[in-house]
């Protein structure tokens, strides 16, 4: 691996898998739209491109790909509640843009495409923890889209012979998440909250169970997969720390005030069965929140 491309390489996991490359002394190419990443999170040592994959011209995108090893693919408009609210935008950069990708990787014969997929494709599960083989089930517009991505990566796989391999994030947190915004994951929105002296707000009774996983967990994933030596064909891997708390737990952590607001659609619980990362792809997380959080108060002067 020599040679590599990272769609949405100035967002939150996206500009952590670049440090993490160019460390490793490998040639790293980001492509971003800057809807939603920053450009001072893209490392000076990486080649920036500013491009939107739902919209780019096919040509134009396969000779960005030319001689490229890998392509890591995280570009995505990625929260639940904003693509219920407007579906149509979301489509184009989840389905739109990947199948783009896809096909661009295929022409240029990419070696591999690791996607960065989620387990909101679960949805509410009866069985918990969430194995890659039960059944699918998403609740939003973001889960399915998220969902039919995995599905072109598996039929790239199948008819382009193009390697590709899956991985579905749980509640991913840590260095670079946004604050702010309708990105914002709740270890944020506390965080933002606590700077500000506000109450903690949380959604339905705080007592939905989330899988938080490290960020640094969620590179080393993808860099595993990359340097995976056989074919991988499709598979999906669940990328989730394997121990789950409550939304009331974490704002515990945080140390503020509760109050409850808004009631939301959302699944009870999250909680990944990480076993085949483990087995197949050697993946062991690392990460702890209330240590993270602890640390992260200090260093926002909370």
């Amino acid at each position: 691996m020599k040679k590599v491309v990272v769609t949405g390489g100035a967002g939150f996991i996206g500009s952590n898998l670049v440090d993490t490359l160019i460390d490793d002394d490998i040639d790293v190419i980001v492509i971003d739209n800057l809807s939603t990443g920053k450009i001072e999170n893209v490392n000076k040592k990486a080649h920036f491109l500013k491009h939107d994959l739902s919209s780019i011209e096919v040509d134009i995108l396969i000779n960005i790909l030319h001689d490229v090893d890998v392509v890591f693919h995280l570009a995505a408009l990625a929260r639940v509640q904003p693509s219920i609210e407007d579906p149509f935008p979301y489509h184009n950069a989840n389905v739109n843009a990947t199948l783009n990708l896809l096909y661009a990787a295929h022409k240029s014969k990419v070696k591999r495409v690791i996607y960065s997929a989620s387990s909101s494709c679960y949805g509410d599960t009866l069985k918990i923890p969430q194995q890659e083989k039960d059944p699918t089930n998403p609740l939003s517009p973001y889960g399915l889209q998220k969902y039919i991505g995995e599905q072109y990566c598996r039929m790239f796989s199948y008819v382009y012979d193009l390697d590709t391999v899956s991985l579905r994030y749980f509640n991913v947190y840590g260095e670079r998440m946004s604050l702010t915004g309708a990105y914002c994951l709740v270890t944020g929105i506390f965080a933002r909250q606590m700077k500000q002296n506000k109450p903690l707000t949380i959604t339905n009774d705080g007592k939905q169970r989330r899988d938080f996983t490290y960020v640094g967990d969620v590179v080393q994933a993808n860099v595993l997969a990359a340097r995976y030596s056989e074919k991988l064909n499709g598979e999906v891997f669940n990328i989730g720390n394997g121990k789950n708390v409550s939304i009331n737990e974490v704002a515990d952590m945080f140390g503020g005030k509760k109050v409850y607001g808004e009631k939301r659609l959302e699944p009870f619980e999250t909680l990944a069965d990480n076993q085949k990362a483990k087995n197949v792809l050697k993946w062991e997380p690392k990460g702890d929140l209330s240590k993270w959080i602890k640390q992260y108060k200090i260093e926002l002067g909370i």
